[in-house]
């Protein structure tokens, strides 16, 4: 053969493989959150006669058997995966499979194969991309200068979250924990004249997946012209305070009376402490993240 017609029969390969790859239809990304489940699926563009439909993982040294669906034998899961891996639909023209409880080792790309007759195996690709968005923290306190208060929000993941607070300027910082996640922290300084009552947000998003968002009213806080102490608004701003963090001591007074304790200790050192301002107190959320992840649509 000459090496001119040898370039010519490497042309006709390329494309009937590029005719033949063609012909299957499917998803190039596919997106889930570590512990979730992901849909793969393959469609057979043209009506063709379908003898069983096969997929496995891609891998460096070669490739590994998920499972199969036949034409006149039902369908088959190896036995690595039986539990986590089932066929979502029946017909061999559309098929989709379903990994369950994804974890890193899934990650990859996976080829579905279409054993038709008399065409024989039409081939698609597609790749299973993973994120992980473990918790967000919304806090809300005072700055050492009463007039200021300090937003911050924190959400830990993999790759990087992006954590955006619904305020015009803040600053953000990020470190990579022992396990691979990263931490991101966005904080604001604002003024208190212009958040009093104000509600403030924090949205937490990985690559594509689903936007957690979370929020917090900043409480009120006006003193008194004369000597600066806390009136009433305060007042509210303590208890709303008390019954988020202080739960376990109101259960613990409805045992007794150690609430009533709890609470004339506190007024005591009240007393003996005027100076003390609520940039003291500190108003913590967790929240921690969920997401509805839904079967991909190609």
């Amino acid at each position: 053969m000459s090496e001119r017609e040898f370039f010519r029969f490497l042309c006709a390969v390329g494309f009937f493989l590029k005719g033949q790859t063609a012909l299957v239809q499917s998803q190039h990304t596919v997106m889930a959150a570590v512990g979730d489940s992901a849909c793969l699926t393959c469609r057979l563009m043209q009506f063709k006669d379908v003898l069983q439909v096969t997929w496995e993982k891609i891998l460096p040294e070669g490739k590994k058997y998920l499972a199969t669906s036949f034409k006149y034998f039902g369908q088959k899961v190896s036995r690595e995966f039986k539990g986590r891996v089932e066929f979502k639909d029946i017909d061999l023209h559309n098929s989709s499979i379903v990994i369950m409880n994804v974890t890193d080792q899934d990650k990859g790309c996976y080829r579905c194969l279409f054993n038709t007759y008399p065409d024989g195996a039409l081939t698609g690709t597609t790749c299973l991309h993973l994120y992980e968005l473990r918790e967000v923290f919304l806090h809300v306190r005072e700055s050492h200068a009463a007039e200021e208060v300090v937003v911050s929000c924190s959400a830990t993941g993999r790759p990087a979250p992006t954590v955006t607070l619904t305020v015009p300027h803040y600053n953000s910082t990020s470190s990579t924990n022992a396990n691979g996640t990263v931490t991101v922290t966005a904080t604001a300084v604002l003024p208190r004249l212009h958040v009093n009552s104000s509600r403030v947000g924090c949205a937490v998003r990985v690559l594509s997946g689903p936007e957690t968002v979370v929020s917090e009213v900043v409480p009120e806080v006006k003193q008194s012209p004369a000597d600066g102490d806390d009136v009433e608004s305060g007042s509210h701003h303590r208890w709303t305070i008390g019954r988020v963090v202080g739960v376990g001591v109101c259960v613990a007074g409805a045992a007794g009376a150690a609430g009533a304790v709890t609470f004339m200790v506190c007024w005591y050192q009240k007393r003996q402490n005027p100076q003390r301002k609520t940039s003291d107190l500190l108003t913590s959320i967790r929240v921690r993240s969920y997401e509805n992840n839904k079967d991909i649509q190609e």
